[in-house]
């Protein structure tokens, strides 16, 4: 038998993203301590449903548990079921010598307008969007959020310089999240374009229909002294500015009251290997090199100590 032979459907290994998402699946739908309760005795921490998947029972949810539709739907976690989840994936991701990190997608991994926004000197990239000579371009549209009034928006997306080779290294360092003040339409389009087979985030996406207000690690599936950010506008982070690496906001179009001429009109863009993401990336290896990279910083670690960006 051939040593180059490929391996048949049986024998191929689980995609690392698949496996991941197993593992945190069953967590919730079967944990190992299901057996030792009764409805009379359980907590019900891990609600599907209405039905607890630890004793089966169907629960009143109003109250008794934390929603957590955008990560699996359905769900509701109690206050103690969110910080073993937390925990254990955050053990699960250190295993594999990887940390959490959390990005922002407007202005920090594309620059996207609504079409009836462009100046003049920009409408030539209507055309240009989707077509052969342009990979970093996209005419997207996207389902309003208007509560009465269903409305269909059309926006053009510009790709940052360096996006997909950082998020192809960062996924070797990271489990990755995206966290959006934008709607879960919008960010649903975007990441079809960005992430089509959910390499990168699987089902990690938080958007401003869960969090409308700051953001926050509290909704992120991870121990919080694990979690990295990355994003451009440090006061949405108002209780976890120690996780954070700001980057340089990304403007690709004109914006309101801007006096020079646009990366745009310009035909210009950002250095790829001088911006924002390549210098994120630098500053994201070196904090993972000194979280996991040595084995008294991995001691250290596994025993709760944190470390400050």
């Amino acid at each position: 038998m051939s040593l180059d032979k490929k391996l048949s459907p049986e024998q191929e290994p689980e995609p690392e993203s698949k496996r991941q998402k197993r593992n945190e699946q069953e967590i919730i739908m079967q944990p190992p301590w299901s057996e030792l309760f009764s409805p009379d005795s359980c907590g019900h921490w891990f609600i599907l449903y209405g039905v607890c998947t630890v004793c089966k029972s169907r629960v009143d949810r109003g109250g008794l548990a934390r929603a957590s539709d955008y990560y699996f739907e359905g769900l509701q976690l109690s206050q103690e079921a969110l910080a073993l989840t937390k925990r254990l994936t955050t053990r699960f991701s250190c295993n594999m010598k990887k940390l959490h990190l959390v990005l922002d997608l407007d202005h920090t991994l594309i620059h996207s307008v609504k079409l009836g926004y462009l100046s003049e000197a920009e409408k030539y990239l209507i055309e240009e969007a989707g077509s052969t000579t342009r990979e970093d371009l996209w005419n997207i549209k996207v389902r309003g959020d208007h509560m009465y009034v269903s409305t269909i928006l059309d926006y053009l997306t510009k790709l940052r310089p360096f996006a997909r080779d950082f998020l192809k290294e960062a996924n070797e360092m990271f489990t990755m999240h995206v966290y959006t003040k934008g709607t879960r339409h919008y960010a649903k389009a975007i990441l079809e374009l960005i992430d089509p087979t959910k390499l990168y985030f699987g089902h990690r996406v938080i958007t401003r229909d869960e969090s409308p207000d700051s953001k926050t690690l509290d909704l992120v599936l991870a121990d919080e002294r694990g979690v990295l950010v990355v994003d451009d506008t440090r006061r949405v982070w108002p209780n976890h500015k120690r996780n954070l690496v700001e980057i340089s906001r990304y403007k690709y179009f004109r914006f309101e009251g801007q006096e020079s001429k646009p990366h745009s009109e310009e035909m210009t863009d950002e250095s790829e290997s001088n911006g924002g993401l390549a210098d994120a990336l630098r500053s994201l290896k070196e904090v993972h090199y000194r979280f996991l990279g040595s084995r008294k910083s991995w001691r250290l670690w596994t025993l709760g100590c944190c470390f400050k960006i």
